[in-house]
């Protein structure tokens, strides 16, 4: 094992910096290529699985939005839905700005969305006390609309 592998295992910041002096200086031969490949492998990953995770969360509040804000603006009069509208908000900048940055993404945003929304219908069952039957078993938006920070869902109810 050699210097650098050994740092990777006790200090990963000052392994994190060795490689970039390496780089820097052009030495190559002394990088610790394993640990490099398997550290921008987990890069890829970390961006894919944030991105699915911002879907989760925001498809799980357009599902909420649709299927339960009309049951609870009846209830309570004054419900406006304003958690609710900022958390998609927030969300879809995210998602954008997270596209921005990693544009080579978008090609993969449809499969991260359908991925992304079983989780969705679980997370909206269980903060909204619905049923899984009262949401449709495929996604009901389309990227686009997903993505379109004028797009809210016609309340259902």
């Amino acid at each position: 094992m050699s210097n650098t592998s050994k740092l990777y295992e006790t200090d990963y910041g000052a392994w994190a910096k060795r490689q970039i002096e390496l780089l820097g200086s052009r030495r190559f031969a002394d990088l610790d290529i394993a640990h490099l490949i398997e550290e921008l492998e987990d890069m890829g990953r970390s961006e894919r699985n944030e991105l699915e995770s911002r879907l989760t969360i925001l498809l799980a509040h357009l599902l909420k939005w649709q299927f339960q804000y009309a049951e609870l603006a009846e209830r309570w009069k004054e419900f406006k839905g304003d958690s609710w509208r900022s958390t998609i908000i927030e969300q879809r900048d995210r998602i954008a700005k997270r596209l921005q940055k990693s544009p080579g993404l978008r090609p993969e945003m449809d499969s991260f969305a359908a991925e992304a929304y079983a989780d969705a219908v679980s997370l909206a069952r269980k903060e909204s006390g619905l049923p899984s039957e009262h949401f449709p078993q495929e996604c009901p938006y389309t990227l686009d609309q997903i993505l379109d920070d004028n797009f809210f869902p016609q309340p259902v109810g």
